[in-house]
């Protein structure tokens, strides 16, 4: 938790330092020899290319996203340190876990990150929504609307994991192996959820905007590094949960 509101608080300086040198870039003054301040306008000589500054949204959230990987690391620390302390246990317990099952839900979240990547590029196209019903011709709604879907389809099958897994008596309180299991895939999940409600928001934005221009594009494109990374992590999780028992 303080991890993530310290990455928070230093991508807001980040972006207030941002601005104010774009201030300070746009519109410098002179100082005259009587001590009278006056502003001058920047003209930039004919030939020379301007310089593309990255968008410091998707800086701050490429820095928000080292973070999570910080706090992922963390949980991976957890259960390699656990599962060595009880090879026994886990070697028991790894009997209940259902691979078939959890391939087929990553196999549905790993084609999310297609579609929203179809998504971004429509976004980038400035298109917002669906020229026709043309799966080539489909805007940045309708593919992200598909992400959603299958982020949802992979939370609920998550859900009923747990559920299966509980009636089999492997409970967060069990045993060492139940709280790493759990905690792992657990905020894994919660992250997903987390996208979900992004999702919606930018396509709620897509809707709500009048024009739709480069500032929801960027939205979108911050989103898929979002989910892209929530993709990446769980294949992590599942090799190393479900795979290397």
């Amino acid at each position: 938790m303080l991890v993530h509101v310290g990455s928070l608080a230093m991508i807001e300086i980040l972006t207030i330092g941002a601005r104010l040198a774009g201030v300070v870039a746009e519109s410098p003054v002179d100082i005259g020899h009587n001590g009278t301040v006056t502003s001058t306008s920047l003209t930039r000589p004919v030939g020379i290319s301007s310089v593309n500054r990255p968008s410091i949204v998707a800086v701050g959230t490429i820095v928000w996203l080292g973070s999570e990987v910080m706090f992922f690391a963390g949980l991976f620390a957890i259960y390699f340190t656990l599962r060595s302390t009880s090879p026994g246990l886990w070697a028991a317990m790894t009997a209940h876990l259902n691979v078939g099952y959890a391939a087929t839900n990553t196999i549905i979240l790993v084609s999310s990150s297609f579609a929203c990547q179809a998504g971004v590029f429509a976004a980038e196209r400035l298109q917002p929504r669906r020229k026709s019903w043309k799966i080539t011709e489909w805007g940045m709604v309708e593919w992200f609307f598909v992400t959603y879907c299958m982020g949802a389809i992979f939370v609920i099958l998550q859900v009923y994991e747990y559920a299966t897994l509980v009636s089999e008596h492997i409970s967060i309180s069990s045993n060492a192996y139940g709280s790493a299991f759990y905690l792992t895939t657990g905020f894994h999940g919660l992250h997903v959820t987390m996208g979900l409600f992004a999702f919606l928001l930018v396509i709620g934005r897509a809707y709500s905007a009048k024009n739709f221009g480069h500032k929801e594009a960027t939205s979108a494109i911050v989103v898929s590094y979002y989910w892209h990374f929530v993709d990446v992590v769980w294949i992590a999780l599942f090799a190393v949960i479900y795979l290397l028992k």
